[in-house]
């Protein structure tokens, strides 16, 4: 036998597998499709009434309120504070002064060579130093 006809058994053995899922799955639907039987609905509890209030109340009681009481009016006798100590006095302060100087020292100047210290040779910086004559020939 062939790839191919390998292939054409497999697809018919498919095909027969999937005509009789799809009828077993059709007997299933029919089975879901159908209304279940109707069952007696549960009885709803009754609300309790609620009592109604009458539509005038009673007049309120009128009770005459006793007279406040007076507060006595006394007069405080003076009570006699002995006189507060004297605090003695701090010495004055130093003046400070009151003008600010106008004049600045002057600033140090900063040298513009370099210090040569014997024996030790600084060499030249060829980046540093000027360009040279350009020489016409």
């Amino acid at each position: 036998m062939t790839m191919a006809s390998y292939a054409r058994q497999i697809l018919l053995s498919a095909l027969l597998v999937a005509m009789f899922c799809t009828n077993a799955s059709l007997a299933a639907r029919h089975l879901l499709d159908t209304p279940p039987a109707p069952q007696a609905a549960p009885a709803v509890p009754s609300l309790p009434t609620v009592p109604t209030l009458p539509s005038t109340l009673p007049p309120l009681p009128t009770a005459q309120l006793p007279p406040l009481p007076t507060v006595p009016t006394t007069t405080l006798p003076k009570l006699a504070l002995p006189p507060l100590p004297n605090i003695p006095s701090i010495p004055s302060l130093p003046s400070i002064p009151t003008t600010i100087p106008t004049g600045f020292p002057p600033l140090p100047s900063i040298p513009t060579t370099i210090p040569t210290i014997p024996g030790l040779q600084i060499p030249s910086v060829p980046f540093l130093a000027p360009p040279p004559a350009a020489t016409s020939p």
